[in-house]
């Protein structure tokens, strides 16, 4: 339930609320707006009558009762929308982020060559994979903690914060160390142990929807990081498993992106190259799910797409990238390009 105190209370007033939220047996999480604070009381084991109550005390505008499952994701919760603070990036603000880099770190060469084409044509972060979650035990794995070091320094060499997948919780550690913000992969969307680990955290997190999540399941994965205290989360739309399986990789369900965008108020982004798996619809791809309110995207780029250990046939090369750029956000790349 939703507590939304009246425009003026005083501190005292809200300290009232969240005392009476917690003894009867709920957690208060509490959203401070430039006018107004909302107390929510979240939990299935409390005693809603005594939330109902609260209508009488002071300061106390309105009680409501959240409709949805996901209680601290919702709108409901916090109208306002969330602003994704990695390094000097902000996500949600209203501009268009762009994340690029290559699938999986390969080499030093690789990396540093990318991530300084990549801030050259106007990307905003820089992702890479050094822990990588593959099908088969047999494909490359990733290099470890040594591409974590390859991606702090291009961090130096460019100032592009990066972003990084965690595969388990005792990795979330070494880690934080080397990333700006942790990526939760499509096959762990549902590891709830993952999840309360990085609730803990003082990191953003990507959380990317499971082939298989439903709008509801991958929202409520939401729930765990921000009910740990972790409001630092930007959800990622990359692809669901249809009956599409030979012309592309997977489904892009750019109405999730729509749909999430109403329903939330955490910043959505999308994954055209996982979404689809083929270089040539990443563009296309990328515009329609900004059309579709989406706050950024996530490109795939490497410098030899055919020589990639991972996921070359979705990845643009350096060339590629730039004119994709060039048409994605022409006022802002030709800005940033400017002598």
């Amino acid at each position: 339930m939703i507590v939304n105190m009246r425009e003026g209370a005083t501190q005292q007033e809200i300290d009232h609320v969240v005392e009476r939220v917690r003894s009867a047996g709920y957690q208060a999480h509490l959203t401070c707006g430039t006018e107004k604070t909302i107390v929510a009381a979240v939990g299935s084991q409390g005693r809603r009558n005594e939330i109902e109550a609260l209508r009488a005390a002071s300061g106390v505008e309105d009680v409501v009762s959240i409709s949805t499952p996901f209680k601290l994701v919702s709108k409901q919760a916090n109208p306002v929308s969330t602003v994704v603070r990695v390094g000097n990036v902000s996500i949600g603000d209203g501009s268009v982020v762009v994340i690029a880099g290559p699938c999986s770190v390969e080499s030093r060469e690789q990396i540093l060559q990318t991530a300084q084409a990549v801030k050259a044509a106007g990307a905003n972060m820089l992702r890479g994979g050094a822990y990588k979650p593959r099908t088969s035990p047999y494909d490359f794995q990733g290099l470890g903690e040594e591409a974590l070091e390859l991606l702090s320094e291009a961090r130096a060499l460019t100032g592009l914060p990066v972003v990084t997948e965690v595969m388990s919780s005792q990795d979330v550690e070494i880690i934080c160390r080397h990333a700006d913000m942790l990526q939760v992969g499509a096959r762990n969307m549902q590891n709830f142990s993952l999840l309360r680990t990085l609730s803990e955290s003082n990191k953003p997190v990507l959380l990317k929807r499971g082939p298989s999540a439903t709008i509801k399941e991958w929202l409520l994965a939401a729930e765990y990081l921000l009910s740990g205290g972790n409001n630092q989360v930007v959800m990622c739309e990359r692809g669901i498993r249809t009956f599409e399986s030979e012309m592309t990789r997977n489904t892009l369900d750019l109405a999730a992106v729509a749909l999430v965008k109403m329903l939330s108020h955490l910043p959505v982004i999308a994954d055209p190259s996982h979404g689809t798996g083929r270089r040539d619809l990443v563009p296309i791809m990328s515009k329609a799910a900004i059309a579709a309110g989406a706050d950024g995207i996530i490109v795939e780029v490497h410098p030899c797409p055919e020589c990639a250990l991972s996921d070359g046939p979705q990845s643009l090369d350096l060339p590629a990238f730039q004119q994709f750029m060039s048409e994605l956000l022409p006022s802002r790349v030709n800005q940033l390009l400017a002598p």
